[in-house]
């Protein structure tokens, strides 16, 4: 308006200057202005008084009074409205208040179909009464309009008139049931969308399953992904014109007549939240129910082919049913939505997306991966356990995360999975490695610079540097044939470095070359392509562009250094070697081949000096058995061939400290050997041999009167048994003499004979001395409770205290045991001193041979077992000489 129509409107100074004739024409239709408004309004479909209303109107308006019917019209409306359409409307779910949740409460009966015909018959009834109020508000517009006709012809101004009053009470109408609304109409709301969208879906997925069994039986994954698809493309008309789909119709238009009410109250975001909901359930549901527990195959498409077929194909009708269905690519003012960028098929079967629509599909795109990405890191332990048959579920989750960019997500419940699940006491450290190795394989799938891999193998690497066995189990799984994970892709017997090395050339293969070897045009692609790195990123680490996830470096960065694991593979290579009962070694070569790929030729240059030990020693056998001119050269009843024996000649300078306890062979057993020492001397001079007797292996063929067994054993316990030959009972005390190891070690001993029921055990004349004899039968075996009949073979001496060559513990203990006084020393010169320095002292003073060169680490054990035998105290960090 301009400014002398709003002077006019509103002036009421003007009623000084008329007479009492006209203030009393005034008074008279101001009268009968209000009395026709309350008849007009209170009367529902009573148009009666229409003629005298508009009288009344075009009376005050003569005088200028617009401003004053319009502020009294819209007073007496919103009373009007309040009393007779928010009041009653209100009024109807005054039953259900008790109702607090989407579920119904245990202590009110509600039939929900009872329910759904309330909340109907309320908005109508409501939808009724405004619509004839609107119809009054309209009269009010007319006569306006129709006094503005008779006075100037000029109806410029009319058309803002309608929208100012139109909007004004639209207001009304908003504030008055915004300020009455109860609590539980919301939860009425989303009930109701909940339960039709229920309704709804449930025949659409029947329709879905239909038209899939239509299509084709038995279908595989990828199929069912492909019909579902077809299904989203179906034309939403043809679907509800057709008669088959007429009842899908009858319950969109009705949730859509319910929204229309409840847009015309007001409610429009409640009503857009309260549906909105309810399909975010559902399809919180539906990825659920397609994921589960089941790791083994992929759903995402599966997922979005339900959202397509269903859910998008709903809110596409009734956004045509609301008349929101407007192109994105029209636009009345020229300006584009940036949603406009989206292709023809970003909603398939849909000519003309709405804005609406697409940003629909985004938002339940984004749901839907969020969903799902959650659930996956949910259970992300139990996917790495099973991993790689779970590798579908992992693809899954990482284009739920890179859709969705919450990988710190993942970072946090992962870890806290693997605290409470797996860095447990009753966890073997074997099992973590491997849970480690998993983790490392199936997340370099989701994150292939290692970023977020850093910070998940974080916690597992500080535990694993507590454990003592971690070395020794480390070592194990890169070289034992039955050390990966067996359900690993490659060949079963295949060692967990084989199967690094393997997919590290493959990585090598498919790797893109680097910058120095790429063209310009490439250059421009890489920069093109390049992220920073995320803020979880290690900036010591490098950039994620430039670094590849290195799963031995990961494995060796749990010790700190190659030295300690390449000097537990030489402890254990050793063993190894030792306890071999013949000369094939091309599985250790493989693997020393692999470590060097790795570690370095020179680090393990004494491990290769061993294998070349065995290849020599197979080589000087052989030399030396073809000597042999007859097939024995020794004398006598027991007298063993030259053939039977085949001696490992080792270096010792170069192999691991080995262990080695005084033993008594059998006569024959040491001429043998006498026999095969000169015979070296005569081959190889002037080099002599000096005979480790407790090491080896010895192959036995017991024959009894009823029995013959076989075994693999120990040199020990083979003499054991061989001093039966000729006595068939002895006394502890004797036997141990005769065999020239201590009694206790002689109990230890034979009781892997006793298990297997070749000796018995019976109490002697003194308590301390007991009595063994051999068991010819096996009737006596059977009387004593032990044994079996048959021919076995069984391998002894595998105890654990019965190793060849010393335990890496022993040798660092022995090797420490030198810088004691050096500590002493120290701690009584200074009285006391941290870890840190006592440290860097040893390493600044002890230069000598042997130079001081142990870890942190190594020197804390060292100091734990000093503490422990009470030579020294620890309190708040600092050690002190126990007084």
């Amino acid at each position: 308006m301009d400014q002398s129509t709003t002077s006019s409107f509103c002036n009421l100074g003007i009623l000084d200057s008329l007479s009492n004739d006209s203030i009393c024409e005034i008074l008279r239709s101001y009268n009968g202005f209000c009395a026709a408004t309350q008849t007009l309004l209170a009367a529902v479909d009573d148009l009666s008084a229409r003629r005298d209303f508009v009288a009344y109107v075009h009376s005050l308006c003569k005088y200028g009074l617009d401003s004053l019917v319009r502020d009294h019209f819209l007073r007496v409306l919103e009373e009007t409205f309040e009393r007779n359409g928010a009041s009653r409307f209100w009024r109807h779910f005054e039953p259900y208040s008790n109702v607090t949740g989407l579920n119904k409460n245990d202590d009110l009966e509600i039939d929900e179909d009872e329910i759904l015909s309330v909340l109907h018959s309320a908005l109508e009834e409501i939808y009724l009464e405004k619509g004839y109020q609107e119809k009054c508000l309209l009269m009010l517009v007319h006569a306006f309009q129709s006094y503005k006709k008779q006075v100037s012809r000029d109806t410029r101004d009319l058309d803002a008139e309608r929208n100012h009053l139109t909007t004004k009470y639209q207001w009304i109408v908003s504030s008055v049931l915004t300020a009455t609304l109860p609590r539980n109409f919301r939860v009425i709301l989303h009930w109701y969308f909940k339960r039709t969208l229920e309704e709804l879906s449930t025949r659409m997925d029947e329709e879905l399953q239909d038209h899939e069994s239509q299509s084709k039986d038995g279908m595989d994954l990828d199929e069912k992904g492909k019909i579902c698809n077809k299904v989203g493309e179906m034309d939403v008309d043809e679907c509800y014109n057709d008669s088959r789909y007429s009842e899908n119709n009858k319950l969109v238009n009705s949730i859509g007549k319910v929204v229309l009410h409840l847009r015309s109250l007001g409610f429009t975001s409640m009503a857009e939240d309260a549906y909105a909901s309810a399909i975010f359930l559902l399809l919180k549901a539906k990825v659920y129910d397609l994921a589960g527990d089941d790791f083994r195959s992929s759903v995402l498409q599966s997922i979005q082919s339900w959202i397509q077929a269903v859910p998008l194909k709903f809110l596409h009708a009734l956004l045509v049913y609301l008349g929101d269905s407007v192109s994105y690519e029209s636009s009345s003012s020229g300006l584009k939505s940036p949603l406009a960028s989206q292709p023809s098929s970003f909603c398939p079967g849909i000519d003309s997306p709405s804005e609406g629509l697409v940003r629909w599909k985004l938002r339940l795109e984004y749901f839907a991966y969020e969903t799902l990405q959650d659930l996956r890191i949910s259970k992300l332990f139990e996917i790495i356990v099973d991993y790689p048959e779970s590798s579908p579920a992992i693809e899954d989750l990482k284009l739920c995360l890179e859709y969705t960019g919450q990988h710190s997500k993942l970072v946090d419940s992962f870890i806290s999975s693997l605290r409470y699940r797996l860095l447990t006491a009753g966890a073997s450290t074997n099992d973590i490695l491997h849970q480690y190795v998993s983790t490392i394989k199936a997340l370099r799938t989701i994150d292939p610079a290692g970023v977020f891999l850093e910070a998940v193998g974080e916690p597992i690497r500080d535990y694993l540097r507590g454990r003592r066995d971690t070395i020794k189990c480390i070592v194990t799984m890169l070289t034992d044939g039955t050390g990966g994970n067996s359900s690993a892709s490659g060949n079963p017997g295949d060692s967990l470095l084989e199967e690094l090395n393997r997919d590290e050339e493959i990585q090598e293969d498919v790797g893109i070359d680097d910058d120095f070897n790429t063209d310009d045009r490439q250059a421009w692609i890489n920069a093109a392509r390049w992220q920073p790195d995320p803020v979880e990123a290690d900036p010591l680490k490098g950039s994620r562009n430039q670094r590849k996830v290195d799963i031995l470096g990961m494995i060796v960065g749990i010790i700190g250094s190659k030295d300690q694991l390449v000097h537990e593979y030489r402890t254990m290579l050793a063993e190894k070697l030792l306890n071999k009962s013949d000369y094939d070694i091309d599985s250790e070569i493989r693997t020393l081949e692999l470590l060097k790929i790795h570690f370095g030729e020179s680090s393990l240059q004494k491990c290769e000096i061993m294998l070349n030990d065995l290849l020599g020693s197979k080589r000087t056998n052989t030399n030396i058995k073809a000597t042999i001119s007859q097939p024995s050269q020794t004398s006598g009843e027991n007298a063993i061939s030259m053939d039977t024996i085949s001696a490992t000649i080792i270096s010792s300078n170069f192999w691991p400290p080995i262990q080695d306890e005084p033993v008594n062979l059998p006569e024959s057993v040491d001429q043998l050997l006498t026999e095969y020492a000169t015979r070296f001397h005569e081959t190889k001079t002037p080099r002599k041999l000096q005979w480790k007797k407790s090491l080896g292996t010895v192959k036995l063929e017991l024959q009894f009167d009823d029995r013959i067994m076989q075994f693999t054993v120990a040199p020990v316990h083979a003499s054991i048994i061989m001093q039966f030959q000729d006595q068939k009972s002895w006394t502890s005390k004797n036997l141990a003499a005769a065999i020239g190891i201590p009694v206790d070690a002689l109990s230890r001993r034979i009781h892997f004979w006793i298990s297997k029921g070749i000796i018995s055990e019976s109490a002697g004349v003194d308590t301390s001395d007991h009595v063994y004899t051999i068991m010819e039968s096996m009737a006596e075996t059977s009387k004593n409770g032990a044994g079996s009949s048959g021919i076995q073979e069984l391998l002894g001496g595998d105890e654990e205290e019965e190793r060849s060559v010393s335990s890496v513990e022993n040798q660092l203990l022995k090797e420490m045991t030198v810088y004691e006084k050096f500590i002493m020393g120290m701690l009584t010169n200074f009285g006391s001193m941290a870890l840190d320095r006592i440290h860097n002292t040893l390493k600044m003073f002890c230069i000598a041979d042997p130079p001081y060169d142990k870890s942190l680490q190594q020197l804390q054990s060292f100091l734990s077992g000093l503490v422990s035998e009470e030579k020294l105290e620890l309190r708040d960090g600092m050690y002190f000489l126990k007084k």
